[in-house]
């Protein structure tokens, strides 16, 4: 009897110690990989223009911008921004002295001056003088100038009471104005027919003049080729941003002199609801 209770306590032994090892040596499961949600494209494509215009290069990053507005797939929250972002960088490209797709370099010859080459180019003195970095009129031969070369257009959302400034259909910067009272801003498209510093303003037949106080025009003026109607300073802007006019469009005194300087004659208007 010893002996066989001895064989079966052994027995038990061996039999929790290979019950043990069979423990220690089964594979414990894998822990589940990490998945890495993939980045979307535009994402990837907005950071990687973002890193461009943090460090200057607008000419890098302009056409990814322009590539992310043609994406369908860019969520309109995103969109937003990404027009914002992209009207500073045309802004800046097409003030700075930098060469672009949508500008020349002229070399003064003898004969030149800056009404001249602004006219021939359908560009204003003022634009010229302020991306070549000129205070003064003045050129002489063999100066290298940069020159915008293309066509300047206007937009008037009324439903959002601002101005859209294009250069060769890339938007360039945004207003705040204010249109007409009770909507009676006309629709259509314009042209700028003729401008004015510091404008007399014709009341009724009575004249205001540019120093009275009375003369809501401001101080500049951008007639359309229809009668009575542009765009100009005010004397009132707390009224920008609403329907508030009689019918032309306003801005604040500052923003229409950096527009007056930067659109010329013939520039197309174009007013939508």
């Amino acid at each position: 009897m010893r002996i066989l209770f001895r064989i079966f306590i052994i027995g038990v032994i061996l039999s929790s110690i290979s019950q043990r090892a069979e423990c220690e040596e089964t594979p414990k499961p894998a822990s589940p990989a990490v998945v890495q949600a993939e980045v979307p494209a535009h994402v990837a494509l907005l950071q990687q223009a973002r890193k461009h215009k943090e460090v200057g290069d607008y000419g890098k990053a302009q056409p990814l911008y322009d590539k992310l507005l043609q994406d369908t797939t860019v969520p309109q929250a995103i969109r937003q921004q990404v027009i914002h972002e992209y009207e500073e960088i045309n802004f800046h490209l097409l003030l700075s002295r930098q060469e672009t797709s949508d500008s020349v370099i002229h070399t003064v010859v003898a004969g030149d001056s800056l009404y001249k080459i602004a006219k021939s180019g359908g560009m204003t003195v003022d634009l010229i003088k302020r991306i070549n970095g000129l205070n003064k009129d003045t050129i002489y031969p063999d100066m290298k100038l940069k020159v915008p070369k293309g066509e300047f257009r206007l937009k008037v959302d009324k439903s959002e009471n601002q101005i859209e400034l294009f250069f060769n259909e890339k938007p360039v910067k945004r207003y705040a104005v204010a249109t007409g009272e009770n909507n009676n801003t006309p629709v259509g498209e314009f042209k700028i027919i003729n401008k004015l510093t510091n404008p007399t303003w014709y009341k009724a037949g009575a004249v205001v003049p540019p120093d009275s106080p009375e003369n809501v025009l401001g101080t500049r003026w951008l007639g359309f080729d229809i009668k009575g109607y542009g765009i100009h300073g005010t004397t009132d802007p707390e009224s920008i941003g609403k329907q508030a006019s009689a019918g032309c469009i306003r801005m604040r005194n500052q923003e229409v002199e950096e527009l007056y300087s930067l659109v010329p004659t013939g520039t197309k208007v174009v007013v939508v609801d």
